[in-house]
This record gives structure tokens, C-alpha cells and sequence, in this order.
């Protein structure tokens, strides 16, 4: 199926050109481009329209989970009849097994994995398998290990309308691939049987398939609504695919199981010689335990460090990933397009994965944790990635020496933006008396309903300037590294909605952030060369007030630093590229203006916490048991809605507070109290409105 673009408007200002210059570098065959688009020239959009002329899978890659769910949600809206996926890491937390020898102590592996994107990256695996027009949105997790297509592939359970199939094979291939049976309630990855009808959940859809059997042929498959049961559609054929990544055929199983034996026994003997007897006996006792766990139900606690043996690879040899999921011609090359956003970030990210994973994994190797093949569960070398990948667009307004030499200094500009908006007049002032002149600026925009972002150098400068903000009556907050990814996203959605006119930060007011409320930008202590006031950060900060007409940035420094006047001079050399376009076509530039209800959609993911904060208001009082169940059931439908619109911290909020429900309920109910029960508050926000 081709791509289908729906285009809300038309390309405008650079974007044309940028679109036509990519396309023609794809036809013909450069391996690397870069497109440089400066902050608000619709980057996205050109991307878009390159995706739906090239024709061919995508994937897109970003630096962190906030810009990946913004691409995923612009990408749907742009191709609606395509299939767009999201793979990022599904660990809402993730503490990985190590070792410190200073002090004799060892961290066990701890984890906690939500549902709901697990069930988006088997999702996007699946749509790899069996469409065409796929993009797929990742982070680095792309580049981390994943059960192989071919066993993924190769394990899926067919069936279609009057093929002969008994009940009991059936369900022993649902088994196989990791599905359980549940005849209570049906989940995400399990299966329930009544008579001849069978109900499977995919662990990567949001509704049932029901297989009707009628003397051991298949009569009628259909996709049933998980809550109603009622039938959606009917459907010829049904390709089920495993409920996880890491699967293992049998025979490979116990193969497998033999070679980690050798393994041990090779080890064991490496250790003794070198007199490393306590090293010895940990590892024998570790191992001997998996391999129990491994005979009899076929998986273990940190399974994953034998992904070597169990996918069959030799020692050294790159295990699978997401990447092998794409299409690959004849001869092995690549046959799909990669799109790495902000390239000056992500590419160092994807390159330094190898490194740290690797000395935190040798030091278990060394002192008996782990054997030495667990060294070969680990993301990709940078080689690897690239060898794995074809033709590769950069895109960033600020591309580093590796983006520039890979494309050869052939560089896509995308300087015009299509609102006309212009790069922001940038003035230097002296750091003496910066924060009482900084007051009088903001009072400017307070006046004129403007916002205004200040960047410090240190989390305490943020906070004691918020404090001085505060006391001189300027409604301000702040954001730093303590502030956590679900906070940043509420507080910036109350400084876009005018709750308060200031946000102060050090490193988090860079790329992605799409302000056009804020006018002004101010840098403090500019002329401290180092990585937070580099060319690269002070034109990406630089750029939060290009969305506005009135957008001015302050840098407050004594000294002028080559980066300073690096980053003015492409600023201004921008600025006036762009003055003469509107000049010569008659463009009268505007400021971008969001409605209400586009500032909360674009912000939606906060909305856990707001709806958190309402169900505590609200106390949760339940009266007697049959108001129990109802809202449970009422919590269980608001859980299910919030991650069919991918608000997953809502949905997973959502099932906590349900949780909290029936704890509470089975503790009354084993002290013999049927009365009223309240379930236990959340802890509040860790910020007042002040801050």
C-alpha cells in the first residue's frame, strides 16, 4: 500500500526546495544527507512529504521519549491510513544488575514495565512483518537485543475460515508462543476457551480474536471488543504472532541449554586455575539454577544474558534488534529509509551505548556473576548500526562534525519558515547587574502576556533566582534533572497557558520545546565557555524564541567567547537570509497562535497527573462493596480509553489507583469490615504554584 499524505497545507518557504533536494540525493543513491532546519520550519512536515514520495519503510529515530511520542502523534496525523509505530524502552523503571567491589555489593536487576508500550513495540514489529507502508518512531532501544524475525516469524500461529485445525493444536501453539490461558478475564497476551470458541487477546492489539470451531475446522474468525464482546468485523485469515520479542523454538532450546553447560564448565575451570575460588562457586551455583529454571519452564530471572546461546549466535556475534525487522534486498543492503532527529544529540547517544553497557557487564563477568557470553547481550556498536542501516537523512538545526563529514559538506538548508517568522535579534549585556535588568525585561512581556525562559549554569542559581523572581511578585517556576519527564510536561503546559509568565532552567529549555508564547529568552553567564554555553546549545536555546515576532534573546556576559560569536554569526547570517526572503516575496511574518484545546492536546500526557489530582480531591470513598466494583469498573474503562489515546502515564495511573482499590477492599474484607473503605492518598506534587 502506497503512502497516503494528508496534507493540512501546502510546503511554503524553504520547504519545497528541501523536499525536492532530498528526494533527488535518495534517487540518486547518497548515502547521507543532511536536512538543517532551524527551530519552527517545519521539519516534520518535509520529512513527511520525502516519506510519502520515496515510498519505502521508515524509521525514525529520536533522542529521547518526550520528542519520539511528539513525532509518533505528528507522523499519525500526517499519515492516518498508514501504519505508524512507536518502540521506545518499556521500562517505566529500570535499575540493571551490577556489581561494585569497592564495597562487596551486589544490585540485583529491578524492573517495572508498562503494559501499554510493550504492547506498542510488539505492535510495531508486527506491522514490519506484514505491511509495507510502516513507519516506525524508535529511541535508542532500536539498537538494543530482540528476539530475531525469523523465530518471531517463524512461530506465528495461522489460521484462516474453513482450514482444519484441532482445538487441542491450537491451543498448544498459543502455549509455544507464550500466550496463557485466562477463562476469567481476557488480557493482553492470554487466551480463554468455552466449548469450540476460542478468544486470544494479541499482545499487540487492543482487541480480541475470536476462533469459532466447528468439528475441528475453522468456521468463523472475528475481531470482538475486549469490554462489550461485541463483533468489530469478520476476518479471513488470523496471523498471530508471539506474545514477546524472545522467543526459542524447542530443539534450539535444548541445544542451547547444552552449550551454556560447556560454557560453565569451561569458566569454572578458567577460574579454579587463576585461584578465584569463591568466583568459582558463585557462578557454578548461578548458572547450575538458571539451567533448572531454563529445563523446566524455559525461562529465568535475567534470561537475557543467555541470548546468545539461545538464539544460536557464536561468541562476539551482534545480537538481533529492531533493525532486522526492516526489509532487506537481495544482497543484503538495507531497503528502507532512516531519519535520525535532532542528529547532534542522537548520534553520540547511539555511539556510547556499547561502551557503558559493556564495563558494567565485565565487572560481573570477572567476579562470578554472569558467564562471559553475557557480554553479547548488549545494544550495537556504532559500526554494526551503520552497517545495518542504507540511506540516512540527519536532521538538525545545529549538525555536528559527524553529520557534516558523512555528508560530504552537501548540506539541505531549510532556513525560511513558512509563518515568515525570522530568526530572534540577539543582544549582549554585561553580567554586572544582569538579574535586576533581567526584572525590568521580563516586566516588559508580563505586560505585554508574553512568557520568558531564563537559563542558569547550576540548579541552584535556578532555584535561589526563582525565589528573588518570586519575592519581587513575577509568577515563576522552574525545571531541572530532580523535576521528572511527566512534571516537565505539566509545567510547561501551565507556562504556555499563562499560569505563570517565567520558567527557569540550566540544560532542559532546548531542542524539541515548541514555545511560541515565549518573546524572550535570557542566557545568563554566557561567557562561560563549557558544554552548556557551547555554539550548539546557545543557538538551540536561542531558537525557543523563534516561534514569536517579537522573539529577542539576551546573553549576559563581560567577555565575548568564540562560541558566543559563532552562534551570533549564524544567527544573524540566518536572520538575514530570511529578512531578504520576506522582502522580496511580500511575506508579512506572524506569530504562531494556538488555541486552548491545541496547547492541551499537544500537552496531553499531563493529564495524568491531573487526573490523579481529582481522584484524590475526590477521595475515593467507597461506600459499600457493589460501589466497589462499579468503579472499578468505571477505572477500568477510563485506563482503557487513556491508552487507546496513548496517554500512557493516565493509563498507568489509572491501574495503580485499582489496584490501591481492591487492596483496600481485601483488607477490609479479611478483617471483617464491609463498611465504608477509603483508599490511601497519593502523595502530593512537589512543587507549589509558586515554584
Amino acid at each position: 500500500m502506497a503512502y497516503r499524505l494528508h496534507r493540512p497545507y501546502q510546503p511554503r518557504g524553504d520547504q519545497p526546495e528541501a523536499i525536492a533536494q532530498l528526494l533527488d540525493g535518495l534517487r540518486d543513491g547518497q548515502r547521507y544527507q543532511t536536512l538543517l532546519g532551524v527551530t519552527g520550519s517545519g521539519k516534520t512536515f518535509s520529512i513527511a512529504n520525502v516519506i510519502a514520495d520515496w515510498g519505502k519503510p521508515v524509521l525514525v529515530i529520536s533522542h529521547n521519549k518526550t520528542l519520539a511520542a511528539q513525532l509518533y502523534g505528528e507522523l499519525r496525523q500526517f499519515f492516518p491510513d498508514n501504519a505508524v509505530g512507536y518502540f521506545i524502552s518499556y521500562y517505566d523503571y529500570y535499575q540493571p544488575e551490577a556489581y561494585v567491589p569497592a564495597t562487596n555489593t551486589y544490585i540485583a536487576k529491578d524492573a517495572s514495565i508498562n503494559d501499554d508500550i510493550d504492547r506498542l513495540r510488539l505492535q510495531a514489529t508486527s506491522m514490519l512483518l506484514e505491511r509495507d507502508d510502516v513507519i516506525v518512531v524508535a529511541s535508542v532501544s532500536c539498537i538494543y537485543g530482540l528476539g530475531t524475525p525469523e523465530d518471531w516469524r517463524g512461530m506465528r500461529v495461522d489460521a484462516a475460515a474453513g482450514e482444519r485445525m484441532r482445538r487441542e493444536q491450537l491451543l498448544e501453539k498459543m502455549v509455544a508462543i507464550q500466550y496463557t490461558r485466562n477463562d476469567v478475564t481476557p488480557e493482553r497476551g492470554t487466551f480463554r476457551v468455552r466449548g469450540d470458541v476460542i478468544e486470544v487477546h494479541p499482545a499487540y492489539d487492543d482487541h480480541l480474536v475470536r476462533i469459532e470451531l466447528d468439528d475441528d475446522v475453522v468456521a468463523r474468525l472475528s475481531a470482538v471488543d475486549a469490554i462489550t464482546g461485541k463483533v468489530i468485523r469478520g476476518m479471513d485469515r488470523l496471523a498471530l504472532y508471539p506474545a514477546k520479542h524472545f522467543v526459542t523454538p524447542e530443539p534450539r532450546l535444548i541445544t542451547a541449554l547444552e552449550a551454556i553447560r560447556q560454557e560453565l564448565r569451561e569458566r569454572l575451570e578458567q577460574l579454579r586455575s587463576e585461584g578465584k575460588l569463591l568466583e568459582a562457586q558463585r557462578l557454578k551455583q548461578r548458572t547450575e539454577y538458571d539451567l533448572e529454571m531454563l529445563s523446566a519452564i524455559g525461562t529465568c530471572p535475567g534470561v537475557e544474558n543467555y541470548s546468545r546461546h539461545l538464539s544460536g549466535r557464536g561468541p562476539g556475534e551482534r545480537p538481533g534488534c529492531l533493525i532486522d525487522y526492516f526489509p532487506r534486498r537481495a544482497d543484503g543492503t538495507a531497503d528502507f529509509l532512516l531519519v535520525i532527529d535532532e542528529s547532534h544529540v542522537t548520534v553520540p547517544q547511539i555511539g556510547g551505548m556499547y561502551q557503558g553497557d559493556r564495563s558494567r557487564k565485565q565487572v560481573l563477568v570477572d567476579f562470578g556473576f554472569r558467564l562471559p557470553s553475557a557480554l553479547d547481550n548488549r545494544p550495537l556498536r556504532f559500526d554494526e548500526f551503520e552497517a545495518l542501516t542504507g540511506q540516512t537523512i540527519f536532521v538538525s538545526a545545529t549538525p555536528a562534525e559527524h553529520e557534516l563529514s558523512r555528508s560530504r559538506g552537501v548540506i539541505v538548508e531549510q532556513i525560511i519558515r513558512p509563518t515568515g517568522l525570522v530568526d530572534p535579534e540577539i543582544v549582549v549585556k554585561p553580567v554586572q547587574n544582569q538579574v535586576d535588568d533581567l526584572l525590568e525585561e521580563i516586566r516588559v512581556r508580563v505586560a505585554r502576556h508574553e512568557r520568558t525562559l531564563v537559563t542558569t549554569l547550576t540548579k541552584r542559581m535556578a532555584e535561589d533566582l526563582t525565589d528573588y523572581l518570586a519575592d519581587a511578585s513575577i509568577r515563576v517556576r522552574y525545571l531541572h534533572s530532580d523535576v521528572d519527564a511527566l512534571e516537565r510536561v505539566e509545567i510547561l503546559r501551565g507556562l504556555r497557558l499563562g499560569e505563570f509568565d517565567v520558567l527557569v532552567g540550566i540544560n532542559l529549555l532546548r531542542e524539541g520545546l515548541d514555545l511560541p508564547e515565549v518573546s524572550l529568552v535570557a542566557i545568563l553567564d554566557a561567557d562561560k565557555e563549557g558544554f552548556l554555553r557551547s555554539e550548539r546549545s546557545l543557538i538551540q536555546t536561542a531558537g525557543r524564541a523563534a516561534r514569536n515576532l517579537g522573539g529577542r534573546v539576551v546573553l549576559y556576559a563581560d567577555t565575548q567567547t568564540d562560541s558566543m560569536r559563532r552562534a551570533i554569526d549564524e544567527t544573524n547570517r540566518r536572520r538575514a537570509k530570511q529578512l531578504a526572503y520576506n522582502e522580496a516575496h511580500g511575506v508579512t511574518p506572524r506569530t504562531i497562535v494556538k488555541s486552548v484545546e491545541e496547547i492541551l492536546q499537544a500537552t496531553s500526557v499531563a493529564d495524568a497527573i491531573a487526573a490523579s489530582e481529582r481522584d484524590e480531591v475526590r477521595g475515593l470513598l467507597v461506600a459499600v462493596e457493589d460501589g466497589a466494583d462499579a468503579l472499578i469498573v468505571r477505572l477500568e474503562g477510563e485506563m482503557l480509553e487513556a491508552a487507546r489515546r496513548l496517554e500512557f502515564e493516565r493509563a498507568a495511573s489509572l491501574r495503580d489507583r485499582i489496584d490501591e482499590v481492591r487492596a483496600t477492599l481485601a483488607a477490609a474484607e479479611k478483617v471483617g469490615v464491609r463498611g465504608v473503605a477509603s483508599v490511601p492518598r497519593r502523595t502530593k506534587r512537589r512543587f507549589g504554584k509558586g515554584r
